[in-house]
């Protein structure tokens, strides 16, 4: 188990000037992901150190988006005013998870600008909806073309987040959950409240 990503979403019509802001904030560029037609989203992606990566997701006019948990997702945090969406851990084999849970975990795929497609299977964007401290699970089946695979010179060194240890760790419920980068904050709000960044410029913090 490990950390995967983290994603801050966004309306479709602010998707260029938020993945140019963050960037310039961190000194770093994105790169366009492409759309998840299964979703009804699409996403630019910054690479980052050890494995992890930024994504800036838009839920798009399509009914996907609608039916399905993460363009909800995506879209409902949009409606909010955007911003930090969640969290997600890396697993080898999602099944194990599927069982705890008692349910199915859904397959995804994109194709990158280049062509090469990107498939994963995900489960917990509902109690993510629930309960926006809990990440979500995700198992990558295309793992040469991980999107930080060649990873960066940005790290993420913290994750702000309001909720509760106790609460997280039933339901991570591993001795190896990638707790190291959270500090919890109280806020108003439940969730990821900020991201911490180690960049060549020093550390930068976006809420």
């Amino acid at each position: 188990m490990r950390l995967d990503h983290v994603s801050y979403a966004c309306a479709p019509g602010e998707l260029a000037e938020v993945v140019q802001r963050i960037g310039s904030e961190l000194g770093a560029a994105f790169v366009d992901g492409g759309i998840h037609p299964s979703f009804g989203t699409r996403n630019f992606i910054l690479p980052l150190a050890h494995g992890v990566y930024v994504e800036v997701v838009a839920a798009l006019d399509h009914p996907a988006a609608e039916k399905a948990p993460f363009g909800r997702a995506v879209r409902h945090r949009a409606d909010e005013g955007g911003g930090w969406l969640g969290w997600v851990v890396g697993v080898d084999d999602i099944s194990s998870v599927e069982e705890r849970l008692g349910r199915a975990s859904v397959g995804g795929h994109r194709i990158r600008p280049d062509g090469k497609e990107l498939r994963w299977r995900q489960i917990g964007v509902l109690d993510l909806m629930d309960d926006p401290q809990l990440p979500y699970f995700i198992e990558w089946q295309t793992e040469e073309c991980h999107p930080a695979r060649d990873g960066g010179p940005v790290e993420l060194a913290s994750i702000e987040l309001n909720g509760d240890p106790d609460t997280l760790g039933s339901w991570l419920q591993s001795a190896d959950a990638p707790l190291g980068q959270i500090s919890w904050v109280a806020d108003d709000e439940p969730g990821i409240i900020a991201c911490g960044f180690l960049t060549p410029r020093g550390f930068v913090r976006i809420d």
